[in-house]
């Protein structure tokens, strides 16, 4: 398994990856399908390379079968502050360690930027497999966002996590 920093070549992959993650669990992200689906590969390429976030992707027989994103707050009153976003792992690739060796890559990244204190993340209330590995790296719930995402005329609550650094 190879665990690396995704840039902008990797954005095709990318793309089909997170699609693909919208169509089997939709529930998990904010973002649509649809709104994916029309977005310009350029506009995926420039958030692999942009400043304030990175992705991770992981590769198996160097096809792409999962990724995470670690994002920076913006703002000098929240530079103590990163969050985790877009995690999935292709249903083929799940309990072989994938997710456990992203999420260590995505921890020891936030621990080398000096000013990053705590993680934060947001998980769909049910979802106990991301919550079981979240709690396992050491993320404590502190609340919970009722009716974070609305689709289809149905309410997503979504738990709030913390871990410190």
């Amino acid at each position: 398994m190879e665990i690396r920093k995704l840039s902008a070549e990797d954005a095709s992959v990318y793309r089909e990856l997170r699609i693909e993650a919208l169509i089997n669990d939709g529930d998990a992200f904010g973002a649509s399908i649809e709104d994916t689906l029309n977005a310009p590969l350029s506009k995926t390429a420039d958030r692999l390379s942009g400043e304030h976030a990175m992705t991770f992707g992981a590769f198996l027989d160097d096809k792409l079968v999962g990724n995470v994103t670690l994002s920076r707050e913006k703002g000098a009153k929240y530079e103590h502050r990163a969050s985790v976003y877009a995690v999935y792992v292709t249903p083929d690739a799940r309990g072989k360690g994938v997710a456990n060796n992203l999420m260590q890559k995505l921890i020891d990244a936030a621990s080398e930027m000096k000013e990053v204190e705590q993680l934060h993340l947001a998980v769909s209330t049910g979802n106990a497999p991301a919550l079981a590995l979240y709690e396992s790296f050491g993320f404590k719930k502190y609340g919970v966002e009722v009716h974070a995402m609305k689709t289809e005329g149905r309410y997503i609550d979504e738990e709030l996590m913390v871990k410190f650094l």
